[in-house]
């Protein structure tokens, strides 16, 4: 943020976390919002890349399914339900990131 920000603040006498509250995290979470959602997602989707604490993600259950005796006609039902739901958790936390962007952008102006 401008310098400016911080010099303006002080000048209203305004305190560090009063400044940091209500001037600096305001405009800083406008700035980073899309970085963080799209960390967001990029974490979301490399969860089918690795095992976390010997939990199994929704792909490696997808793939163990397919073991199964009565699973064995439908292996493309289960990578089509899994790419669906990968698709709508990414889908919605987009749209949510540009609702809050459009939010605080709108805020912004007026």
């Amino acid at each position: 943020l401008p310098k400016g920000q911080y010099e303006a603040a002080q000048a209203v006498g305004l305190g560090y976390w009063r400044m940091t509250a209500l001037v600096i995290m305001p405009q800083a979470l406008r700035i980073v919002i899309p970085g963080i959602v799209n960390t967001f997602i990029g974490l979301f989707k490399d969860t089918t890349l690795v095992f976390i604490i010997s939990l199994m993600d929704l792909l490696l259950t997808v793939f163990t399914s397919m073991s199964n005796p009565d699973w064995m006609g439908f292996p493309f039902e289960g990578y089509v339900f899994t790419a669906l739901i990968y698709f709508s958790i990414c889908f919605s936390l987009s749209r949510y990131s540009l609702r809050v962007e459009k939010k605080l952008m709108v805020a912004h102006q007026k």
